[in-house]
């Protein structure tokens, strides 16, 4: 794969992980990223890109409750996935993120002939990453769906004369627009290099690229979600929402709600304005280990 190639499925990406039920969203705007983040060692080295599990708690017709939004990462370590799906046991309801008819249940191994299933395994397989999908049992009895279906996604986004290629185009255009403006980071240098890298160091060093362009993508969301809002993320939002008052009214008192970071920083406003929830903790779960054994080794 060509520099240019994998720069461009690298913005396709940024945008999937708005736009898809399978892949990641990136961090959110400036003083709004507290749903994802790079941890980074003392030597500034990349260590983990994590997603948070923040907890609001209020009460419902005079019942204490608790709402936990857990940022989702798409393609990610299994041990991230292991770690979800046993908390997940923990809630009365989790609700999940997926642009499909009403009540559908993913399955392992389940894949869509979009263009967007070829980019996030083509992506997977180049991080050596898993998939969501493959990793997370949707099958279990709290688990609701809590999305549009994709009538409601496109009636909206005509709606709103909104379109994929034109969100793609900014997406892209914003890339290209940071990247001229940090010229002494050499972006395509690091990338040419991680591509090269010996196979026992490859995908190592191409997610630490790719974890630096979610960084740089940290006005995604006002170039995607502008003063109006969108269909990725506003109206999915109150899609989801509409779901958690119903879970509400039918007395289940701890539910999370699992959707890409994208989508929390309007949710957690909404929750507060809607819900009268306040947030109580926060916690981080590693998403992607970017830790060198070497280097660790040695230390």
């Amino acid at each position: 794969m060509s520099v240019q190639q994998f720069k461009v499925y690298a913005a396709a990406l940024c945008l999937t992980f708005f736009a898809s039920d399978i892949l990641a969203d990136p961090p959110a705007a400036k003083g709004e990223q507290d749903f994802l983040r790079l941890r980074r060692s003392e030597a500034n080295e990349l260590v983990a890109l994590e997603t948070v599990v923040a907890s609001y708690k209020g009460t419902h017709q005079g019942k204490e409750v608790i709402v936990d939004l857990i940022g989702a990462v798409h393609i990610g370590d299994k041990a991230y996935y292991d770690a979800l799906n046993k908390a997940f046991e923990t809630y009365d309801v989790v609700l999940y993120e997926l642009v499909a008819p009403r009540d559908t249940t993913p399955l392992p191994g389940q894949r869509s002939a979009h263009p967007v299933s070829f980019l996030q395994m083509t992506m997977k397989n180049m991080l050596s990453l898993q998939f969501q999908l493959d990793c997370i049992d949707y099958t279990k009895k709290n688990f609701v769906h809590a999305d549009m279906t994709p009538e409601e996604f496109s009636e909206s986004m005509d709606r709103r004369g909104e379109s994929m290629m034109q969100m793609f185009l900014r997406m892209f255009g914003q890339s290209i627009a940071m990247q001229s403006r940090d010229p002494e980071r050499n972006a395509d240098a690091q990338l040419l290099s991680a591509l090269f890298a010996k196979p026992e160091v490859r995908s190592l060093r191409l997610k630490r690229v790719m974890a630096e362009q979610f960084e740089d993508m940290e006005t995604a969301t006002a170039v995607l979600d502008g003063p109006e809002g969108s269909t990725i993320v506003t109206e999915r939002n109150k899609a989801a929402l509409n779901i958690l008052k119903q879970q509400l009214e039918a007395g289940h008192a701890r539910i999370a709600i699992f959707y890409g970071a994208a989508h929390l920083p309007d949710m957690e406003k909404r929750l507060a304005t809607d819900f009268q929830l306040k947030r109580s903790e926060t916690k981080w779960l590693t998403a992607w280990d970017l830790s060198d054994p070497a280097v660790d080794a040695t230390e």
